[in-house]
């Protein structure tokens, strides 16, 4: 009994998935002469941090204000 997961020996793909495969690889590094462009560097961001600088402002400003009715 033959293996169901073998592959033609003709090397036929009848789906066509390694071909899109192939053309995909191939798309990825710029063609098939293999150029590839340089990426983009990435954009250095200060993320989260400018957010919890603003969060840690703004509590200590709801605290103050706080602290001043309370004593006002």
């Amino acid at each position: 009994m033959a293996n169901p997961h073998q592959q033609n020996p003709e090397g036929y793909d009848p789906a066509g998935s390694t071909q899109m495969f192939r053309a995909f690889v191939d798309e990825g590094q710029g063609g098939p002469s293999g150029r590839r462009a340089a990426a983009p560097a990435p954009a250095r961001s200060s993320g989260p941090r400018v957010g919890l600088i603003a969060g840690v402002i703004a509590g200590i400003a709801v605290v103050a204000a706080v602290v001043w009715l309370a004593f006002g």
